[in-house]
């Protein structure tokens, strides 16, 4: 190893992984409250124009149905179609707020993956 070169770190790549280290942690303390912010959120899929819904939370995990009393006249099958068209309307409305506040996040890092 050369003198004076240490790992072949000059100053200003030591100030910039400093700041890498830096961004990581605010990221890391943003996707906490960004975890706790989704787990909170209530997020509704309908079926059928309303005649059920669907809640969810920002974390797609599920909360509640509501079927409204007319829905029960369509008949198993097509209840069962409102159904899962409300769950696929409320999990679709919870990734893409999932994706947007992670964008928000993150942006202007140029994270791999995300």
């Amino acid at each position: 190893m050369a003198e004076g070169k240490g790992f072949g770190f000059g100053l200003g790549k030591m100030k910039e992984l400093t700041e890498a280290f830096k961004k990581a942690q605010q990221v890391q303390e943003g996707a906490k409250r960004l975890q706790e912010e989704l787990e909170a959120m209530e997020i509704v899929g309908e079926g059928g124009g309303g005649l059920v819904k669907v809640t969810v939370s920002g974390n797609q995990e599920p909360l509640g149905v509501v079927i409204a009393p007319e829905a029960l006249n369509e008949g198993a099958e097509v209840l069962s179609d409102l159904v899962a068209t409300a769950m696929k309307d409320a999990y679709n409305k919870s990734t893409a707020t999932m994706r947007e506040r992670m964008e928000e996040l993150t942006g202007g890092l140029n994270l791999p993956g995300l």
